[in-house]
């Protein structure tokens, strides 16, 4: 039995040995990160994973280096076509055999790489759920060698996920018909419900789960009172991230069209996407804010899952998300890089009323609308917090932490009030226009208010009117969606979004219950002069290694406009920053720098090399 024992740690470690060397000559990386190190000996030793990693965290190692470590082929399924050519570029640039197989490419071409998979001559293959559950494609599986399952997006699965996709629930096939082959599943949202449920549906009830933390310190989250939207989206774009690439993320296709224009106009270069686009004009908008830099992308949540784009320094959202794990998701796009990064949102209370209508409105059965307002409470709780966003975030996926520094409640602390009296108003002019009208109405009638529908109606004659003119509309509007958020007030969709009171209303009402608010702050524009030190170049280089990386940067843009790829397939930008620092004067001392593989290394290290002496 020892020496079973034994025989089995020398195995390990040789693979953790052949893992560590792939990753250093093949990625350039000279360690692994994090679970990295666990979960590419689990795989590559035969076993199934459940992987939650952030977005940045490097999922893409975890089943890439077990399939380079594993005899056959890998084989990843990825949701979206349109990102696949830049995955497979990406890994050609550092010297991997990778192919995709979708409905872009021709008969001839569809033969060659299915050639491939079948006499092994390519290590990685991508093929979207669709074309997998194709005869052909099981068939081709079949026959050949395959040395992993890869189910990216894994989260997909679930439909109590943001992104439910019916494909995915046939994926259960590869554990009946390839019982002996290693399945890896990865996501990078999903709470407890739906990793039960991506579990279950892909028969992975025996497999590892690796749960990373969901922390991403170097995003400041943001949430601020919408007023205008599309100024306020201006200001923070100007004051915080002038030309820096960013995602603003918008409900409606109108809406990105419009703010899209909007950001133009003034002078944001700017790029719509949404589902509704003419199909060739989508993909090209992709293909520009992936290979060219300081865009914004306008978009629906059409658009981002699986965007590997780096150095995305902002995601911005103009309307509430439905959940926590679509919010996490979206901002997630922003800092793949690790450098300091900001996640935006303005938020009203429109906001609040129209996903209440969307939910009450949808065709689902009411056990599914009951989990549907469940996480839009939850996103609720984190616009209205007054504790750290951050905690109360990483709560919500079952981690804890302490306040971090780095949200605009730790920075900027809210002024919570007693708002008991006045939420007491706001409750007895609700009942007192029989619960019949909307938020608008209510605090017209609170603040005194003259106009016709009032006059109408004799709600000037009712003891609420004029109660709390001592508060200006905005402030009301805060006092509202946060009495909605706290369950106190519900809007009825059916009867014109009228105002109605809850049962919890009544113990407040009769002053039996205090209740505690976030006191309303004016929207501030955030003047030029008061912009952080964001820019983690300026901070980290001097100014003779700030011209290397600048020169760099130059360079890497030709180079891949030259390979027609996105510049960050090249090398992304902390790698040329670590070049500006290292200034190497040899192929051997560039070897040494994160990021830097054999096969860049032969692909441009004289190039490289030169263009620094030339800068000595």
């Amino acid at each position: 039995m020892t020496s079973e024992i034994q025989a089995g740690e020398t195995r390990a470690s040789e693979l953790q040995e052949r893992a560590l060397h792939v990753l250093e000559t093949v990625f350039g990386y000279p360690a692994f990160r994090g679970q990295q190190a666990d979960i590419v000996e689990h795989v590559a030793s035969g076993g199934d994973a459940l992987v939650l990693m952030p977005t940045g965290g490097g999922k893409s190692l975890c089943y890439q280096i077990p399939a380079l470590l594993r005899d056959g082929v890998g084989v990843v399924i990825s949701p979206l076509i349109a990102l696949m050519q830049d995955q497979v570029d990406a890994l050609a640039e550092v010297g991997v055999r990778a192919a995709f197989l979708n409905s872009t490419q021709t008969f001839e071409e569809t033969l060659r790489i299915e050639r491939l998979v079948r006499t092994g001559e390519i290590d990685l293959v991508y093929v979207a759920p669709e074309r997998l559950m194709t005869q052909r494609c099981l068939d081709l599986f079949e026959s050949a060698h395959i040395s992993l399952f890869a189910i990216d997006e894994a989260h997909c699965v679930s439909q109590w996920g943001h992104d439910f996709r019916p494909e995915y629930i046939r994926l259960s096939i590869l554990h009946e018909r390839f019982p002996h082959v290693p399945r890896i599943a990865l996501t990078a949202t999903a709470d407890q419900l739906t990793r039960a449920e991506i579990a279950q549906r892909l028969q992975l009830e025996e497999a590892r789960q690796f749960v990373s933390s969901f922390d991403r310190p170097n995003i400041r989250y943001s949430i601020v009172e919408k007023g205008n939207g599309r100024k306020q989206l201006l200001d923070f774009i100007s004051s915080e991230h002038p030309g820096d690439s960013g995602i603003v993320y918008c409900l409606s296709r109108k809406k990105v069209e419009e703010t899209a224009e909007f950001l133009n106009e003034h002078g944001i270069r700017s790029l719509p996407y949404h589902a509704g686009m003419d199909h060739a004009l989508r993909a090209s908008n992709q293909s520009r804010f992936l290979r060219e830099e300081n865009i914004v992308m306008v978009a629906t949540i059409a658009f981002g899952m699986g965007i590997d784009k780096p150095d995305v320094r902002f995601v911005c959202h103009l309307d509430l998300p439905k959940s926590l794990e679509g919010y996490y998701q979206e901002t997630g796009r922003a800092g793949r890089d690790g450098a300091p990064s900001n996640a935006w949102m303005a938020y009203g209370l429109q906001d609040v009323v129209l996903q209440r209508r969307m939910i009450d409105e949808s065709e689902a059965d009411e056990n599914f609308k009951r989990v549907l307002s469940s996480k839009l409470d939850a996103m609720l709780g984190l616009c209205e917090t007054l504790s750290c966003r951050r905690m109360r975030l990483l709560e919500y996926f079952g981690e804890r932490s302490g306040p971090c520094g780095n949200c605009d409640t730790c920075l900027m602390p809210p002024v919570s009030f007693d708002a008991t009296v006045p939420v007491q108003k706001l409750l007895s002019a609700i009942y007192r226009v029989d619960q019949r009208f909307a938020a608008g109405h209510v605090i017209d009638v609170l603040r005194g208010a003259q106009t016709e529908r009032i006059t109408q109606w004799h709600h000037d004659r009712l003891t609420v009117y004029g109660v709390g003119a001592d508060r200006g509309e905005q402030e009301w509007r805060a006092i509202v969606r946060q009495a909605i958020s706290l369950g106190l007030v519900t809007v009825d969709h059916e009867s014109y979004s009228s105002l109605k009171l809850t049962d919890a209303a009544r113990p407040v009402l009769k002053g039996e219950q205090k209740v505690q608010l976030r006191q309303y702050q004016k929207p501030v524009k955030q003047k030029r002069a008061d912009r952080p030190a964001k820019s983690y170049v300026e901070m980290d280089l001097s100014k003779s290694e700030q011209a290397i990386f600048e020169k760099l940067r130059w360079w890497r843009m030709e180079t891949a406009r030259a390979h027609n790829v996105p510049a960050y397939v090249i090398f992304v930008d902390a790698t040329l920053r670590e070049i500006a620092k290292a200034k190497p004067g040899s192929l051997e001392e560039l070897r040494g720098v994160s990021g830097v593989g054999e096969k860049k290394l032969a692909s441009y290290g004289e190039e490289i090399v030169a263009l620094i002496a030339d800068m000595m």
